[in-house]
This record gives structure tokens, C-alpha cells and sequence, in this order.
């Protein structure tokens, strides 16, 4: 800028002070992620019933290896069997890699009240094979599995077979809607 410039800006300026620059403040620290408590004591309560090895009160489940299978009274084995080699067609899926545990609930109480409402028949429910959960073994397998056992809905359940995500995944039998309607008279 030559001096002709700054006398110009002078006398457009007048009264125009410079500002005090002030010291700016540090850069905030980087906060911890908070720790779930509820978490922690899902992980203890694992680990608790994994010792004791009580019965649970609900519908058994046979875990022969990695595989999980429950049906309910009503489903024939012939139904079951169906279900197993997935001879079923798959209505809908949901996956919940990326979840903690405590997400795991609410995404399928979501997911399985619009496959009742879309009346899906089978439903894949992605929860992955648990191979970096370390020590603590497939937890979102595992509560999936004990939540899928208390929706009434949920007449039967069985791991996929291995071309459709094998242990990582299950195929999820749901109670038709339409049969439990009255018929209507007209």
C-alpha cells in the first residue's frame, strides 16, 4: 500500500480505532468418551451366568457351538427344519454391526414391529460372528438372542446358513398376524 492509499483510508476511517488483541484462551482438552455403566454390568452379568450356568426361565436354546436354535411348542419340527435350511423366503433384515448392547434392543423392537406390520413371515437379523470382541466372546449374538426369546412374536429362531452369514446371522420365524384376526362375517 503506498502512502497515497493510506491516506485514503485514513480519511475514510475517522475515529477508528485498532483493536487490543487479546491472548485467546487454550484449546479446550479432548474429552474421554463416557463409559457405560450399564454396559459394564451387562459384561458382568454375562460372565456371572456364564459361571453359574443356571437354566433360563425362558424357552431353551440349544448353542451347539457357535450354532443357535430355540422354537417355540407350537412349531413343528418339520416347520423348524424349514426355517434351519432356510427354504423360507426372507422378508426383511437388519443388521446391527456398530451397535453396543445396550443398542440392541430398541433397534429390534423397531425393526421387528414393522416386519409385524409389513406381516414378514422370516427376517435375517445380522448381529456378526463377535471375532473382535475379544475374551468376552459374540455379546450383540447373545443379547439378541435372549431379546428374540421373550417377543411372543418370534415363534422360532436359527442360525443362518453359512452362504447367508452362517453364526454371524439368524433367521428369525415371526407369528402371522392374519391368523390371529377374527374372519369377518358379511
Amino acid at each position: 500500500m503506498d502512502d497515497e492509499e493510506r491516506a485514503l483510508f485514513r480519511q475514510a476511517m475517522p475515529g477508528v480505532r485498532r483493536l487490543r488483541q487479546e491472548p485467546r484462551p487454550a484449546a479446550p482438552r479432548p474429552r474421554h468418551p463416557p463409559r457405560a455403566r450399564f454396559t459394564r454390568m451387562e459384561h458382568a452379568q454375562v460372565l456371572h451366568e456364564s459361571i453359574a450356568g443356571t437354566p433360563s426361565p425362558l424357552d431353551p436354546v440349544v448353542e451347539s457351538g457357535d450354532a443357535l436354535l430355540f422354537r417355540r411348542e407350537c412349531i413343528s419340527e418339520p416347520v423348524f427344519r424349514k426355517l434351519r435350511t432356510a427354504q423360507f423366503r426372507v422378508d426383511g433384515e437388519i443388521d446391527l454391526h456398530g451397535l453396543t448392547a445396550a443398542g440392541v434392543e430398541p433397534a429390534l423392537r423397531g425393526f421387528l414391529s414393522e416386519a409385524l406390520q409389513t406381516q414378514a413371515r422370516v427376517v435375517r437379523v445380522v448381529h456378526g460372528k463377535g471375532r473382535r470382541s475379544g475374551h468376552r466372546g459374540p455379546i450383540l449374538k447373545l443379547v439378541a438372542s435372549r431379546y428374540l426369546q421373550r417377543v411372543g412374536a418370534v415363534l422360532a429362531f436359527a442360525s443362518a446358513r453359512e452362504v447367508d452369514g452362517g453364526s454371524g446371522a439368524i433367521l428369525v420365524l415371526l407369528a402371522d398376524r392374519r391368523a390371529a384376526r377374527p374372519a369377518r362375517r358379511g
